[in-house]
């Protein structure tokens, strides 16, 4: 599935902001045998003093701007062309729970796709007894790894509320977890720390996620969102895959990706400093539009 993706991004100051840095992560990856990314352009208005585009220890695109002038307003605009290559197979080949150490002392690389740097604490996530605790009265004797993070995944999903009003970019994962609500950044965090907690490597995705209008309406531009799930390491064997826990369904053509991390904050979109007063108001859309659907249907 081949998709036309366009972010936008503004921050009005409220008044002249001066000496603003920021690192962005909006580009989406090129991913050998998972995603193409045929094209893309990443603008800043105004133009920034500072630009420099390059990439992180885990491979993200990344671009650092600066403004040494004063600014009232800050637009940024991401238009790119990527395609999903294949979906997760549903073939298990992960070991049993149990047997997941000795995959885990087998595996002596130290890149940024080792699971070393994925089973213990980081900065936003950190494993709790009373996550770990509740994700192991859901796994099934003699189970495998795989079996177990997708049973950790549908159990969070059918036991948290989806709800945009009541968590922030800060709120702690075990503050979602026993309140039992929150957006994709709290479902996932609280997937990965009970991952973690069980010793099984887990992560943080960000990207975008296609979604659909309801029966008999048209599809309204910018209705998309960024959106997060979670990698976890499966074994030598099964390697990485990736659930969405919000929506209880392994990643496949609608989610595309744009960064991984240990936790949000390795992939956070916007991320700086400025020096200002007054209110500052943000304002953020997403388009993605399947360009085989669109084709398709001009060939009818």
């Amino acid at each position: 599935m081949r998709y036309d993706i366009t972010l936008r991004m503004s921050y009005d100051y409220g008044g002249l902001a001066d000496h603003a840095r920021n690192l962005l992560r909006l580009v989406p990856l090129d991913l050998p045998g998972r995603q193409i990314l045929s094209s893309h352009i990443l603008t800043i208005d105004p133009l920034p003093y500072e630009r420099r585009d390059g990439q992180d220890f885990f491979g993200n695109a990344t671009t650092h701007i600066a403004f040494h002038a004063p600014v009232q307003r800050l637009a940024i605009t991401m238009r790119a062309r990527a395609e999903i290559l294949a979906a997760d197979p549903a073939l298990d080949l992960s070991p049993p729970l149990r047997a997941l150490p000795a995959d885990l002392r087998a595996a002596r690389s130290l890149g940024s796709f080792a699971p070393h740097h994925f089973l213990g604490a980081s900065p936003r996530v950190h494993p709790r007894d009373e996550m770990t605790a509740w994700a192991r009265g859901h796994l099934r004797e003699g189970g495998t790894v795989r079996e177990a993070v997708l049973r950790i995944g549908a159990a969070l999903h059918q036991e948290m509320r989806f709800d945009a009003g009541v968590t922030d970019v800060d709120t702690d994962p075990l503050t979602a977890f026993r309140n039992r609500h929150g957006v994709c950044q709290d479902f996932s965090h609280v997937m990965i720390a009970c991952l973690r907690g069980l010793g099984i490597p887990a992560g943080y995705v960000s990207g975008f996620l296609r979604t659909e209008p309801p029966e008999g309406q048209p599809r309204l531009e910018g209705a998309d969102a960024m959106h997060a799930w979670v990698r976890a390491w499966c074994g030598g064997e099964g390697g990485w895959i990736e659930f969405d826990p919000t929506n209880d369904v392994i990643a496949g053509s609608d989610h595309l990706v744009v960064g991984y991390g240990r936790d949000y904050s390795d992939v956070a979109p916007v991320r700086g400093a400025v020096r200002a007063s007054g209110r500052q108001m943000s304002g953020h859309t997403v388009d993605v539009v399947p360009l085989d659907t669109l084709e398709d249907a001009g060939r009818a």
